[in-house]
């Protein structure tokens, strides 16, 4: 299982993604889910996976093989991030086409990519590519999208995170969404990539690996659980009508 999120917000981009895989209880592995392509000053893309691990790699592997191609259409030529989300979507059928008849059977090969980022001259924008290849937009309204095993961590989304949210304010919000999906379902879990993108910046960001050594992410465990504690211990006790 996979737990990814992105966020398109007033101030710029955020992405999280968690790194486990499994193939059952006794097979379980780190891969990188997060990808990163860009020309300094032009185009920054960010690519986070989820589903088949075999197809979302070939669909990396392709997609970094065609960037020297000019004659065909690649992440470092196609004029839009909407452009850049089709050529993905291309990609992932294209795959998905090659394999499925030497692998005939009940194989799932589909996967899942959210995928965003800014060109020069456009704002920011990030998509989420379904198994199918469609795809839909994040907006103002609804700032994030999820891959994977999401249902733990939207509800402190949905609570706590806005458009004109400030990037340092999403992050941690982002984390605290990651540690009640990690704490809730073993198939997700550290190391965790992220990505802080400033709007209109251009440049490609370092990122950042969180281990399970990481001070900061620690302590923002502990802080929200105990925080969560005080506050349920802090609510009014139920009325007499509720039969406690």
């Amino acid at each position: 299982m996979t737990y990814c999120v992105a966020m398109n917000l007033a101030d710029g981009l955020v992405f999280v993604s968690d790194s486990r895989t499994n193939a059952g209880i006794d097979h379980i592995a780190t891969f990188r889910k997060l990808f990163t392509f860009g020309v300094p000053g032009e185009r920054i893309i960010v690519l986070q996976t989820a589903g088949n691990l075999a197809t979302s790699q070939s669909v990396i592997n392709l997609l970094k093989q065609r960037l020297d191609d000019p004659n065909q259409p690649n992440l470092q030529s196609v004029p839009t991030i909407y452009d850049a989300t089709a050529l993905v979507a291309e990609t992932i059928r294209e795959v998905v086409d090659r394999d499925r008849a030497p692998l005939a059977g009940n194989t799932d090969l589909t996967c899942s990519l959210l995928v965003g980022g800014q060109v020069a001259g456009n704002p920011p924008e990030l998509y989420s590519i379904y198994p199918q290849g469609n795809f839909i937009q994040a907006t103002p309204d609804t700032p994030f999208l999820q891959l994977g095993e999401s249902k733990y961590g939207k509800p402190i989304l949905d609570r706590n995170l806005h458009f004109d949210t400030p990037l340092e304010e999403a992050l941690r919000c982002a984390l605290v969404s990651f540690d009640s999906t990690v704490r809730s379902n073993l198939s997700v879990g550290l190391p965790l990539d992220l990505l802080v993108y400033h709007k209109d910046s251009l440049i490609l960001p370092m990122g950042y690996r969180v281990e399970e050594d990481d001070e900061y992410y620690s302590d923002i465990r502990k802080r929200w659980a105990a925080g969560l504690q005080e506050l349920l211990t802090a609510l009014p006790a139920p009325p007499a009508g509720y039969n406690v």
